[in-house]
C-alpha cells in the first residue's frame, strides 16, 4: 500500500557561495521582495538533503514530490537529473530510481527572469524557494499514476438531476479497481471497474446536495487497486454534488436557487515569510475571510496550495482558480500556459468549490489585438473544455480593454478588472458601465474580476481619491456595495485584495514594496474599516462597527461618524448623550454628526451590541495622519489652494470644466498629459486615433483621465518635473476660478 513520508526538515540551503541550514517551506525573498526597489533577488539557489535507504517509504517504487518550487525547478538525485518543472505555483514529482544506503536529492530553483514562464510581469513579487511541502512516496509495482501532471490519481465527476446525483468515477491505473462512497463513516456505494483508466458510475439517491456557505457537505471516494484478490495501492478524494449555473441575467445559480457571489480576491503572503505559509496560515486567512461574510474567492494569480482549496470546500466558499497568465503576452510562452492549464484542472479538478477556471488575467497590457494571445486563448479554451466538460472558462479583463474586443468573448464568462475612483474616473461608473455591457451583449455572463483601493493608516475628514486614507477606502467599498447590491446581474464580485500584499516594484501610500489595497493588512492583525463594511453587507452574524478608531485627533467643530452594522437600528452617543436613532435603510451604513468638543467617548449601541471610539478635539490636523511620500518631490503644505480657484489638488475634469481652465489644461499638457497618455503617442498617421498601450483612446479611457487630480498625475508620471516646474503649475492654475457646483 501507499506510504507518504515528508522531508521539510534540515535541508541544505545555497545562494551566492554561502550555505546555510533552512527547514521547508521557505524562500530567499522574504525581506527583499517585500521592501521595495524592485531589486529582490531573482537567480539560481540550491537546495540540497542527504537521504538515507531508511528513509525511504515502505515500497518497491519511490517517487518525490514538491507542491511548489518557484518558478523552475531542476531536480538532481544521486547527480542525475530527474526532473526539470517550469511553473512555480503547481506540484509535481519524480521518480527515484537506483536508491543508495546514502542518497543527495539536490534542487536548483530559479526565479531568475525569462521570456517563456508565466509570470514574468505582474503586480506582485515572484518569491524564489521550495516554499511548499517536499513528500517521499513509496508504492508496489502495481499503482495509481503518479507520473501525469502532479494529479492525484483518481476523478469525480457528479451530476446532480433531481434528487439523485450520478457520481462517475475514474482511476488512473491498469487493472481492477474497486470505488466506495462514504456519507461520513457510513458506506454508501461500493461499485467496481476494470482496464486501462477504468471508470465507473454509481448513483447516490436522496443526495445531500454541497450547498455554498450554508450546507457544504462533503463525500468521500475511496478508490483501492486490487491485484490477486488484494489491494496494492488506494486513494481517497472528497467531492461535493452540486449544480450551478452562470445566468446573464440572474448571475450565478447553486442548487437551483440564485446565490449571488460576493467576495474577495486573495493573494498568499505575509510579513518575511513570502509564500511559504504554514497550515496555520492558510486557516487564519479562511476564517478572516468567512468572518467578513464573503461566499466566493478569486484565487488570484496562480494554482494556490491544496490545503487551502481543502478548506473553501469545507467551508462552501466557491472559487474562481486561474493560472498566472498574466499582464503581459509571451510568444515563447504558449506551452507554459498549456501545461499550468494542465496541471491546475488535474490537479484541482475534484474540489466542489471550483466552479470556473480562469485563462489569464489583464494579459492585454499591450493590446488585444495581437493573434499570438488570441490563438493563445484559443488553444487554453478549448484544452479546458476537453478536460472538464462541467465548468465554464473566464478571463479577467482590463479596464483599457474595449467591450467589443475578440479577446473578450472567447471564454464562456468574462468579468472585468475596474479601479473607477482609485486609478483615475470617479466611483459611480461602476454601475453604468456594467449596465452598458449587459445592454450589448445580454446573452454573456458579466462579473466584476477586480475592484478597490489602497489605504494605509493615514485619516481625514474629507476624503479624496488617491489619498490613501482608511476614510476614502471605506466611501469607496460604500458606494460599490451600493451599486453592486443592486445589479443581480453580475455573476460574481471580487474585492483586489482581501489583504494587503507584497509588490516589491511599488511605491506608494508612503510605504514601499506593497500594494495596500487589501481590506485586512498584510500581517492580518488589523481589520480596516471597508472590512466592516462588507461584513455589515454580506454576514448573517449581528456585527457593530463604529469607524474611524485610529482617527482620533480632529479638527472640525461637528464631526461625521460613519456606523455599520446589520440590525435594523443603532443608537449613538457622545459622552453618554444621544445623538439620534437611526433605522435601517436599503444599505447597512449610518451616518451621524457628532459635536467634536475636548475629549469624546462615541458609544453605539444595537441591539444587543455595543461598540466604543474616541475622538479628541485639535487645533490643527496631526501630520502623523497625512500621507508624505519618502522621496516625494513636494509636500502638501507646499500647495496653495485659494478657496474657489483651482490647484493641482482638483481633479483634471474639474479644471477642464472651464474655458480658461481647458485653456490652462492645453498649455500645461506637454510636461504632463503626454507622458501620461503613452508619451510619445501615436505618431503613425495611417492611425485614426491615439493610443494608450495599444488601445484606442475610448470614452472610458477618456473619463478615467478626468479623475485624477493633476498632483496624482504627476507622481504617476514619476520623474521629469521639478518641485519649481509643479509649483508654476499650481500657481497657473491658482488663476483659475473653480465652476460652481
Amino acid at each position: 500500500m501507499r506510504n507518504i513520508s515528508n522531508i521539510n526538515k534540515n535541508w541544505k540551503f545555497t545562494k551566492d557561495g554561502e550555505t546555510s541550514s533552512v527547514d521547508l517551506p521557505h524562500t530567499w525573498n522574504g525581506i527583499d521582495g517585500q521592501d521595495g526597489g524592485n531589486d529582490y533577488y531573482r537567480g539560481t539557489c540550491v537546495y540540497e538533503k542527504e537521504l538515507s535507504a531508511e528513509d525511504m517509504p515502505a515500497g518497491d517504487v519511490h517517487y518525490v514530490q514538491f507542491d511548489g518550487v518557484n518558478s523552475s525547478a531542476k531536480v538532481f538525485f544521486n547527480g542525475k537529473e530527474i526532473a526539470i518543472h517550469h511553473g512555480g505555483y503547481s506540484t509535481f514529482r519524480a521518480k527515484l530510481d537506483d536508491i543508495q544506503s546514502t542518497n543527495i536529492l539536490k534542487v536548483e530553483a530559479d526565479n531568475s527572469p525569462n521570456d517563456f514562464v508565466y509570470p514574468q510581469n505582474a503586480d506582485f513579487t515572484f518569491y524564489g524557494g521550495i516554499y511548499r511541502d517536499v513528500t517521499l512516496i513509496g508504492v508496489g509495482e502495481k499503482h495509481f499514476d503518479l507520473d501525469y501532471y502532479g494529479a492525484p490519481g483518481i476523478m469525480v465527476t457528479p451530476v446532480v438531476k433531481g434528487n439523485n446525483a450520478e457520481v462517475e468515477a475514474q482511476a488512473f491505473c491498469e487493472g481492477d479497481v474497486e470505488f466506495t462512497i462514504y456519507d461520513g463513516n457510513e458506506v454508501i456505494e461500493v461499485f467496481k471497474a476494470s482496464g486501462k483508466n477504468p471508470k465507473a458510475v454509481a448513483v447516490i439517491s436522496n443526495v445531500h446536495l454541497w450547498d455554498g456557505t450554508k450546507d457544504p457537505h462533503l463525500y468521500t471516494l475511496t478508490a483501492k487497486l486490487i491485484v490477486d484478490g488484494k489491494a496494492v495501492d488506494e486513494l481517497s478524494t472528497r467531492f461535493g454534488c452540486r449544480s450551478f449555473e452562470f445566468n446573464p441575467q440572474k448571475g450565478f445559480i447553486l442548487n437551483g436557487r440564485e446565490y449571488p457571489l460576493r467576495g474577495v480576491s486573495r493573494h498568499q503572503d505575509r510579513p518575511e515569510i513570502g509564500n511559504a505559509l504554514l497550515p496555520e496560515h492558510h486557516r487564519e486567512d479562511i476564517e478572516l475571510i468567512c468572518e467578513m461574510g464573503a461566499n466566493t474567492i478569486r484565487l488570484a494569480h496562480y494554482q494556490h496550495n491544496q490545503y487551502f482549496y481543502d478548506l473553501c470546500d469545507e467551508k462552501g466558499l466557491v472559487v474562481w482558480a486561474e493560472i498566472p497568465y498574466i499582464s503581459s503576452h509571451m510568444p515563447k510562452g504558449t506551452e507554459n500556459t498549456r501545461t499550468q492549464m494542465t496541471e491546475l484542472i488535474s490537479q484541482c479538478y475534484n474540489h466542489p468549490c471550483i466552479v470556473t477556471w480562469g485563462l489569464s488575467n489583464e494579459i492585454t497590457m499591450n493590446g488585444a489585438a495581437d493573434k499570438s494571445l488570441l490563438d493563445n486563448h484559443r488553444m487554453l479554451n478549448d484544452l479546458v473544455h476537453s478536460m472538464d466538460k462541467t465548468r465554464p472558462t473566464t478571463v479577467a479583463v482590463l479596464t483599457m480593454c474595449g467591450i467589443n474586443e475578440e479577446y473578450v468573448h472567447i471564454s464562456d464568462i468574462v468579468s472585468y478588472n475596474h479601479y473607477f475612483g482609485w486609478y483615475g474616473g470617479n466611483v459611480n461608473m461602476y454601475g453604468p458601465w456594467f449596465d452598458n455591457f449587459h445592454k450589448k451583449y445580454p446573452n454573456k455572463a458579466i462579473g466584476i474580476s477586480e475592484y478597490g483601493c489602497e489605504a494605509l493608516n493615514w485619516h481625514t475628514s474629507n476624503p479624496e481619491q488617491g489619498d490613501y486614507t482608511e476614510e476614502y477606502q471605506a466611501y469607496y467599498h460604500e458606494e460599490l456595495i451600493k451599486q453592486i447590491a443592486d445589479r443581480p446581474y453580475l455573476w460574481a464580485t471580487h474585492v483586489w485584495n482581501m489583504f494587503d500584499f507584497a509588490a516589491d516594484a511599488r511605491a506608494e501610500g508612503g510605504e514601499n514594496g506593497m500594494n495596500h489595497k487589501g481590506l485586512v493588512t498584510f500581517d492580518r492583525k488589523y481589520k480596516k474599516d471597508s472590512f466592516y463594511a462588507y461584513q455589515a453587507w454580506l454576514s448573517d452574524k449581528p456585527m457593530l462597527h463604529i469607524c474611524g478608531k485610529r482617527y482620533v485627533d480632529r479638527v472640525e467643530d461637528v464631526t461625521k461618524v460613519t456606523v455599520y452594522t446589520n440590525l435594523d437600528e443603532v443608537e449613538l452617543f457622545a459622552n453618554g448623550k444621544s445623538i439620534g436613532k437611526q433605522k435601517k435603510g436599503k444599505y447597512p451604513f449610518f451616518y451621524f454628526d457628532v459635536p467634536n468638543e475636548g475629549e469624546t467617548v462615541i458609544t453605539a449601541k444595537a441591539g444587543d451590541l455595543t461598540d466604543e471610539s474616541k475622538i479628541n478635539k485639535v487645533d490643527e490636523m496631526n501630520p502623523d495622519y497625512i500621507m508624505q511620500d519618502e522621496g516625494s518631490v513636494i509636500n502638501w503644505f507646499e500647495i496653495t489652494a485659494p478657496a474657489g480657484y483651482c490647484s493641482i489638488n482638483d481633479t483634471l475634469g474639474d479644471i477642464i470644466s472651464t474655458v480658461k481652465g481647458k485653456l490652462t489644461a492645453l498649455k500645461i499638457a506637454k510636461s504632463v498629459m503626454s507622458s501620461f497618455v503613452g508619451g510619445s503617442g501615436n505618431k503613425d498617421k495611417k492611425d485614426k486615433g491615439a493610443s494608450v498601450a495599444g488601445f484606442k483612446l475610448n470614452k472610458t479611457m477618456l473619463e478615467m483621465a478626468k479623475g485624477f487630480t493633476v498632483k496624482r498625475i504627476i507622481s504617476m508620471v514619476g520623474g521629469g518635473l521639478t518641485k519649481e516646474q509643479i509649483l508654476d503649475i499650481n500657481a497657473q492654475l491658482n488663476k483659475i476660478k473653480k465652476r460652481e457646483k
